[in-house]
């Protein structure tokens, strides 16, 4: 298959699905789901919870660069362009400022330390919401440019075989 405007959008749609079903996973299956094993201690779950992260971060740095190149280099909408953007910038966000501070907060859970209320991890958790509905949003615009390029190929295959 060449990589046309078909095999861009084929790249897309994938690539922003995989970052969307991993999300789902990490953020809202696998880590609300360790919590709830009472054999877990909570500095140990905490403890698992922040080395995760710190790898899903990585793997997230590389879809949203795969997915902007991608969007950025091929035919695309500039709603797909705007959505995996802001899913980016949230995750600059996250990198730069939320796992740091959620870091530090473990650290002295497990310490021992006493801690003040803080709303770091909702502002975290509605984030990764936001970035969800994006990649959703790009995921959704997609399969409508699949089906336009098969369409074009297919009439400019027809009209050549004529």
């Amino acid at each position: 298959m060449t990589f046309d405007g078909r095999g861009w959008t084929v790249a897309t749609f994938a690539t922003a699905m995989l970052w969307l079903g991993l999300l789902l996973g990490v953020s809202f299956l696998a880590t609300p789901a360790k919590f709830l094993a009472p054999s877990l201690a909570l500095p140990v779950a905490l403890d698992v919870g922040r080395h995760t992260f710190a790898i899903f971060n990585k793997v997230e740095w590389c879809l949203a660069i795969l997915l902007l190149l991608i969007l950025l280099t091929g035919p695309s909408s500039w709603l797909s362009r705007i959505a995996a953007i802001g899913a980016a910038m949230l995750l600059l966000v996250e990198t730069l400022w939320l796992l740091p501070l959620l870091d530090q907060r473990v650290s002295l859970i497990m310490s021992g330390q006493p801690l003040s209320v803080s709303n770091t991890h909702s502002v975290y958790i509605a984030l990764d919401v936001i970035k969800l509905m994006m990649l959703a949003l790009v995921a959704a615009i997609t399969p409508s440019r699949i089906t336009s390029a098969s369409r074009a190929t297919w009439r400019h295959s027809a009209d050549s075989a004529d």
